[in-house]
């Protein structure tokens, strides 16, 4: 009997706390505005750029930028390699690039070169060599494939 009782309560439990999640859920996507892509290239750039920022808080921003469905402008991964020089640390700026040429997907055979062809003057210019520079584009301890010999 307690326990009838109890499977009930917590089917109308279940359906009153659905309906109010929904009626939630369409209330929040309903407001704000739409960013628009040069605004949140500048968003990006300025969070980079700022005085004062530590490893931390540029890996957070690279960490946000890698997750997001897009692939950063090349600004945008100028601003966060100058970001990597000013907290001094080139692994987290050949990791930066890394993750941007992954990014890319498959597409990697047009949209990485010609990253490359933009962001090269920042690399020269910050002394960050690029992945296929330091041979991190191919792996070091792979095996032939047997269908090659």
């Amino acid at each position: 009997m307690l326990r009838i009782t109890a499977g009930k309560l917590a089917t109308a439990m279940r359906g009153s706390v659905g309906v109010t999640a929904t009626r939630a859920t369409a209330v929040r996507f309903s407001h704000g505005s739409e960013e628009s892509a040069e605004e949140f290239d500048k968003r990006y750039e300025k969070y980079f750029s700022r005085e004062g920022i530590d490893g931390w808080e540029v890996r957070k921003g690279m960490n946000d930028l890698l997750g997001m469905d897009l692939v950063p402008s090349p600004k945008v991964i100028e601003s966060g390699l100058r970001a990597c020089r000013r907290v001094n640390d080139i692994a987290l700026a050949i990791r930066w690039l890394e993750g941007c040429k992954d990014k890319c997907g498959d597409q990697k055979a047009t949209l990485y070169p010609y990253l490359l062809e933009k962001i090269t003057p920042t690399l020269k210019e910050l002394g960050v060599p690029t992945v296929e520079e330091l041979g991190y584009d191919k792996p070091e301890l792979a095996l032939k494939s047997v269908f090659d010999m």
